[in-house]
């Protein structure tokens, strides 16, 4: 069975704008029905923007509305005519120069909803340059005024999961420097206790 372009962003979409049951959902997205429940939740797919499959033409507003009134129905997916994107398994990816221009709309989708990720990330993510980036996060970049926030996902520029994993991995990043952080806190307050602890220790014995 053919799946949605971005799976678990189109789950996270009708479950918060449909009426549709886990199942419907859950057999649409290709995901298990606990795992739609996790995302009602709020426990599954935390931080995935929502994507709009009407908007995006892989259903229909009448199907979503038949198979609300009868939850024995199923969604079918619209074929999409789009090839699957290619990825390298290691180094900055190839883009298609047809997809080139839209890059500079990822990387300011990327710095908005997901800014834990660092450039170097974004980079490999959908084969851009750190420059680039940086033009689009100062505003210099000479095309800053066409430039609209759009999910790579949904460009082909990266797949869901590829993204899923640059996220959770600037998630762990940024756990660790806080526990870090932490840390050296705590060392500088033992530093600090211990000189005043001698001074009074000295005075007790004097």
């Amino acid at each position: 069975m053919s799946l949605p372009l971005m799976p678990k962003a189109t789950a996270v979409w009708l479950v918060e704008n449909t009426a549709l049951s886990f199942e419907q959902i859950a057999e649409f997205c290709g995901m298990h029905p606990l795992e739609i429940q996790g995302i009602a939740d709020g426990e599954v797919a935390v931080g995935i923007v929502g994507l709009d499959p009407v908007a995006n033409g892989q259903l229909t507003r009448e199907q979503i509305d038949a198979c609300e009134k009868d939850k024995t129905q199923r969604l079918q997916l619209i074929k999409n005519e789009l090839p699957e994107p290619a990825f390298r398994a290691k180094g900055a990816r190839y883009t298609p120069v047809s997809k080139r221009q839209d890059r500079p709309d990822a990387i300011a989708w990327l710095l908005r909803h997901h800014a834990d990720i660092g450039d170097a990330q974004i980079a490999r993510l959908i084969g851009t340059t750190k420059s680039t980036i940086q033009k689009v996060r100062d505003r210099s970049h000479w095309d800053m005024a066409n430039i609209k926030p759009r999910n790579p996902v949904s460009l082909g520029l990266c797949s869901q999961d590829q993204l899923d994993e640059a996220v959770n991995k600037a998630n762990r990043a940024r756990e660790r420097k806080a526990k870090d952080a932490e840390r050296e806190a705590r060392r500088a307050q033992r530093a600090a206790a211990e000189p005043a602890a001698e001074t009074a220790a000295d005075a007790e014995t004097t």
